[in-house]
């Protein structure tokens, strides 16, 4: 096949208009084409250029060599797709391998080991996506979370209930795997060529439960409301994990585990440091929750092409002069602020939308960097207690009802307490308490994002909207340790456990944990 990249077109053009332009960078007729496929589509929205669509597109047509010799289009190119080749099994062991939770990295663990003929077993401490989802829209209710099947822990991960983005910032010839494997399970095809794919939240659970479904079929049994609480070593390695279920707690043989727990399994980071494995604090992120009215941004973002082109998003940043990085994370055009506390007594926030995109507002976290040296303390556990501390005053703040504190834009770059809203209606369920921010936010933070919010109101017209709604707080972006492994993926000084995914520290997002949880398994499938 023939690439041909960076075609630029109007907005809302149809294929009809596509397939003009790859055949005139070719010099040939439509025609001519034969096949024709969208390999990457974005927009270009930038500041004094036209609005346009971008695109690389994918042909095929007689004599592509010929065409290929005579073409002088530097946009122009062989194309060859390198297929992911998966892992041989070599495990000689009897013992199943198992994998410990059904985030993104344990269920594409799951499912590498399982179509390669090693069918493990999956713990996972909360619950099937169906009564998950139960669990948690009745947090959202009552804004009192169920402590073991929540927006954190449950099948699909966190990454279930947002809006299930598919970007990511590593480069691994994984990637393409990890997407045709969403797509073979219900995804749209789209998440294989947008510059910015996403599934929403109400697709990646049909996802999800297909994804189980088709480990069932492979022979891996997968076990609900079971949470590992120990490991077993002998001069060897790994040999059993312990567990406790609805029946109570057992002891589970086996000599590789992939440990998938997530980034907020604050009590299985105690359990692994009191075991003695090696772990170390990590720097993460904090903030806010912001929300502006959806028809505003998008008109922000694409002027009067709005109408054509989906709802817009943003990515911003902001390099401060007090050496605090602030950034814009996990936008969710037309979505909503969702309650996502793991643990009662907190407050916590995230952003989630479904695959249409189709609500009122546009929310985004709006985070600044927090590093090692900003917490109490220099052991493991520094930053867990760090997030848990902040997240008790945003609970407290909030009226000790499951209310989150949230202020008006314009009321806290002045800073002054809210005391009710403006144009912009927060969604966040069960719901908000109009109050100062400050109070539930360490003071760097505080100073950022009144530093940055003007700023980003530069780039992106309206950001700084006085009505837009700050609601607090963002504080689980990522894990705040990192489990230390080496060269062979092992835990430090304990061969097979397999650290992996976000709660280990090594993946930011659904693709990268998903990618990390591939290689954990093809480790384990090598001995």
């Amino acid at each position: 096949m023939i690439r041909i990249r960076d075609l630029r077109l109007p907005p809302g053009s149809a294929e009809a208009e596509m397939r003009t332009a790859a055949a005139g960078a070719l010099g040939i007729s439509p025609a001519e084409l034969r096949e024709m496929h969208i390999a990457r589509l974005s927009v270009d929205a930038r500041r004094g250029r036209e609005t346009a669509l971008v695109c690389t597109l994918l042909t095929s047509c007689a004599d592509e060599a010929r065409i290929l010799r005579r073409c002088r289009d530097g946009r122009v190119s062989l194309y060859e797709k390198a297929a992911y080749v998966p892992p041989e099994n070599r495990r000689t062991s009897a013992l199943r391998p198992v994998v410990v939770g059904m985030g993104p990295a344990g269920l594409f663990a799951a499912l590498t080991l399982a179509e390669a003929g090693a069918p493990c077993v999956v713990l996972e401490r909360g619950g099937d996506i169906d009564s998950r989802t139960a669990a948690v829209e009745r947090a959202w209710r009552t804004g009192v979370p169920d402590r073991h099947s929540n927006v954190q822990f449950g099948e699909g991960g966190a990454g279930t209930f947002s809006d299930g983005k598919l970007t990511t910032g590593t480069h691994d010839g994984r990637i393409s795997a990890v997407l045709d494997t969403f797509h073979r399970f219900g995804a749209p095809e789209d998440i294989l060529w947008s510059a910015r794919p996403h599934i929403g939240t109400d697709i990646l659970r049909e996802v999800v439960r297909g994804m189980r479904t088709r480990l069932l079929e492979l022979g891996c049994e997968v076990r609900f409301f079971h949470r590992m609480t120990g490991f077993r070593l002998d001069g060897v390695g790994l040999r059993a994990l312990e567990v406790r279920g609805p029946a109570g707690p057992y002891v589970l043989e086996t000599d590789a585990a992939a440990l998938a727990i997530g980034h907020s399994a604050r009590d299985s980071f105690a359990m692994l440091c009191d075991a003695g494995l090696e772990m170390v604090p990590k720097p993460f992120a904090m903030g806010v929750r912001i929300e502006h009215k959806q028809a505003a941004i998008s008109a922000a973002q694409y002027g009067a092409h709005a109408g054509q082109l989906p709802p817009a998003d943003y990515r911003l940043a902001a390099h401060l002069e007090n050496g605090r990085h602030v950034f814009s994370f996990c936008v969710c055009p037309g979505g909503v602020v969702v309650a996502s506390a793991s643990e009662e007594g907190t407050i916590v926030t995230n952003g989630m939308s479904c695959r249409a995109r189709d609500g009122e507002n546009i929310n985004g976290a709006l985070l600044v960097n927090v590093t090692p040296a900003d917490f109490d303390g220099a052991d493991a556990l520094a930053g867990v207690r760090f997030q848990a501390e902040w997240e008790r005053r945003a609970y407290a703040l909030g009226g000790a009802n499951g209310f989150a504190p949230a202020q008006t834009c314009g009321d806290f770059l002045a800073g002054r307490a809210s005391v009710r809203g403006g144009a912009v209606v927060p969604s966040y369920h069960p719901g908000v308490t109009w109050t100062d921010l400050a109070g539930a936010l360490p003071d760097f933070v505080t100073e950022s994002l009144r530093l940055a919010v003007p700023r980003l109101g530069r780039k992106v017209r309206g950001f700084d909207s006085p009505d837009a709604v700050l609601t607090g707080i963002e504080s689980r972006s990522s894990s705040p340790v990192r489990i230390c492994r080496g060269e062979d993926l092992c835990a430090t000084k304990a061969p097979g456990l397999y650290p992996c995914g976000e709660g280990a520290g090594y993946a930011g997002g659904i693709v990268s944990a998903a990618v990390d949880g591939i290689r954990v398994a093809e480790r384990i499938l090598e001995k």
